[in-house]
């Protein structure tokens, strides 16, 4: 608190509050905001994943209405359907590849918000203590200004 005589009058001047560890707060705040960025980077790639997995299930579902049709023709061509089974082979191992990384993105994904929250958490108990300090600043500052004003009554009923 700043004071200086103005007009033969004390005039006080509060000092806005300053958190001690707004550094640290900072800190937490960006390393809060990389932790999201990384997590919403693995949402996009698991849902690049699973159209992916969409894609390879339409692909098998295509193959197998394309080998029926061949099925149903007058004359079999072996070699179109030894093609369509080994496509379809490929198909099948490429869904299990693919349910597989994404199994593994999904458990990257549970460790990255795991990892958010974690800064979530940090970066609210800087806050609370930030504001529960600001309170505390200006409640005595008040309280100190209460008192001047009660010491001046005081006086002034005490002169009479």
């Amino acid at each position: 608190m700043y004071s200086y005589i103005l007009g033969g009058e004390e005039v006080r001047i509060l000092k806005k509050f300053k958190f001690r560890l707004q550094v640290v707060l900072d800190m937490r705040e960006k390393e809060l905001e990389q932790r999201l960025m990384e997590a919403a980077k693995i949402i996009e790639a698991l849902k690049k994943q699973q159209n992916e997995l969409q894609e390879i299930i339409n692909s098998q579902h295509r193959n197998s209405m394309q080998m029926e049709n061949l099925y149903g023709l007058d004359t079999l061509d072996i070699q179109q359907l030894e093609s369509h089974r080994d496509y379809g082979i490929k198909l099948t191992v490429d869904e299990k590849n693919k349910e597989r990384i994404i199994e593994n993105t999904k458990r990257l994904l549970e460790i990255k918000q795991k990892e958010v929250r974690e800064a979530h958490k940090k970066v609210e108990i800087l806050k609370t203590l930030k504001e529960k300090q600001e309170k505390a600043y200006y409640k005595e500052f008040l309280d100190a200004e209460v008192k001047e004003i009660d010491d001046i009554t005081s006086a002034r009923f005490n002169f009479r």
